[in-house]
């Protein structure tokens, strides 16, 4: 089975705040892709389930619906699941995650520190932390090298998780895009934590910096705690696999050290599901691949 553990939908810019579409030209080269359910549904077609991440923020005035994204779970045949957003600084929005969570087309929940401007220890985040951890459901924490102007860098720091981990053992924690640009300290978070895991969402649009990432991630021993995302509407899926793939160009004909075939395949085939409790009668993992899975 593959899971693309990071994904976003939206029907217009606007939805992701102040500064959104300068942030989103630069993300996706001067463009905006188109991020409606129907532009989603072609481009991860051919994958077997699809996490689709929501996004608010009272700090850049940002809201992508919940009830956006749950109408599009809805309707998508069980291949999609959703992530609902979130905001802590926002009383409401922790009195309201039980009840979203009550709702079949969620199974987690998801913040951005840098973007709703809180340290993730802050005590009203400790509450959600809480309630996840009372529930089973993971906590995704959204950040990512292109920061909104008013977004608060120093709050997207993979260290400030550890208290966050320490404090609530069981819960099960997901950070983007391997943390970057602070790789290393995600790194060091994924070996010393046994629930906190990380995506590759974002990186592997940018060959040098993935190559980087992942052969540290390797040789420290941590690539199990690897998940696939493809950072839809940023990326697809298919694109995002055959980037993976072909990590090791980038260093073609030099004696830099690589990271196994087969292990770029476990993360593109990993049981993401099953890592992160979310998973539900009939969906388990599909039986081993004998050929390797082609997109």
């Amino acid at each position: 089975m593959i899971v693309d553990c990071h994904t976003h939908i939206w029907n217009d810019v606007r939805q992701l705040g102040q500064g959104a579409e300068a942030v989103v030209r630069r993300q996706s080269g001067q463009f905006l892709p188109d991020a409606d359910g129907d532009a989603h549904a072609k481009a991860s077609h051919r994958i077997d389930k699809t996490l689709v991440l929501g996004y608010r923020s009272r700090h850049l005035g940002a809201n992508v619906p919940n009830e956006l994204i749950a109408e599009y779970v809805a309707g998508s045949d069980g291949k999609t699941i959703g992530i609902a957003a979130v905001d802590p600084t926002d009383p409401a929005d922790i009195e309201q995650a039980e009840n979203l969570l009550a709702r079949r087309e969620f199974r987690g929940l998801t913040i951005s520190p840098a973007a709703q401007n809180f340290h993730p220890a802050d005590t009203r985040a400790m509450k959600l932390y809480e309630l996840a951890c009372r529930l089973n459901v993971p906590v995704f924490f959204q950040q990512g090298t292109h920061f909104p102007t008013r977004g608060s860098m120093e709050h997207a720091r993979p260290l400030l998780l550890d208290e966050i981990a320490q404090e609530f053992s069981d819960l099960t924690l997901v950070v983007s895009s391997l943390g970057h640009p602070w790789v290393e300290e995600c790194i060091a978070l994924l070996g010393k934590h046994p629930r906190v895991f990380s995506d590759i969402s974002g990186l592997v649009r940018r060959p040098w910096q993935a190559y980087n990432a992942l052969v540290l991630t390797h040789q420290f021993h941590v690539m199990d705690k690897i998940l696939f995302g493809s950072d839809f509407p940023f990326f697809t899926a298919p694109a995002a696999i055959e980037a993976l793939y072909r990590l090791h160009e980038v260093t073609q004909g030099t004696n830099l050290p690589t990271v196994p075939r087969e292990i770029l395949r476990s993360v593109v085939e990993r049981d993401a599901l099953g890592l992160l409790g979310i998973a539900r009668p009939g969906e388990q993992p599909a039986p081993p691949h004998e050929k390797e899975v082609k997109i």
